[in-house]
């Protein structure tokens, strides 16, 4: 009983592993990609040669292969909780709704309007590039002005210029000016230690010359 807990630990920890490389791969994140097949190829060693070795048993295997499937279940639900990347949220509606778009844009989405044709006359559609970890807190303003909207959703893979590209580019400059300032700020420390230090050794000098 206790070989066979042990293999359905072994596949809730391996398998979730192979879920969450795959996904980064996808995403083209390639140090999660390399730290997650690390990790992957560890466990699945492991666990295939504790089934393999020693006597071949029915019950094992039928028990390796369940716990391969509710690893994938649990991959998934890790994968959704991390939220890696980003998601694009399309939303159509009937009339531009000035008051939607500015509620969206102060809480800091970048939203762009454009017209289109529908089978009954004009409709209106926001295009929208949020993070994933937003998603649900964004679905939540749109019903709460547009409960009738059409919502497609899909994430993107790479995206270039634009309004998330530049406030995204904005934190990274200014992450590395406050980085630049604290190694002034170093720099200014060790000078002044060392300015000290020597004031002190010519100090000593002449004190013991004059001894």
């Amino acid at each position: 009983m206790t070989r066979l807990l042990l293999i359905i630990f072994v596949q809730l920890l391996y398998v979730p592993m192979l879920t969450l490389r795959t996904i980064c791969m996808v995403k083209n994140l390639k140090v999660l990609t390399g730290l997650f097949g690390f990790m992957e190829a560890l466990i699945y060693i492991f666990g295939l040669a504790m089934v393999l070795s020693g006597e071949q048993s029915i019950l094992e295997m039928v028990v390796y292969a369940v716990g391969f499937a509710a690893g994938l279940t649990l991959g998934i639900y890790i994968e959704q909780k991390l939220a890696i990347g980003f998601t694009s949220i399309q939303v159509n509606i009937e009339e531009e709704n000035p008051t939607l778009i500015d509620v969206l844009r102060n809480e800091g989405y970048g939203v762009t309007v454009y017209c289109g044709e529908g089978k009954f006359g004009k409709r209106t559609n926001l295009d929208i590039l949020t993070r994933r970890k937003s998603q649900k807190s964004l679905l939540k303003l749109i019903d709460q002005y547009e409960p009738q909207a059409f919502i497609m959703s899909f994430e993107p893979k790479m995206f270039r210029g634009g309004y998330l590209t530049e406030m995204m580019n904005g934190r990274i400059k200014r992450k590395l000016q406050r980085a630049g300032q604290a190694e002034k700020e170093v720099k200014s420390v060790l000078e002044k230690t060392v300015a000290e230090i020597r004031n002190e050794t010519e100090t000593l000098k002449n004190d013991w010359f004059e001894g």
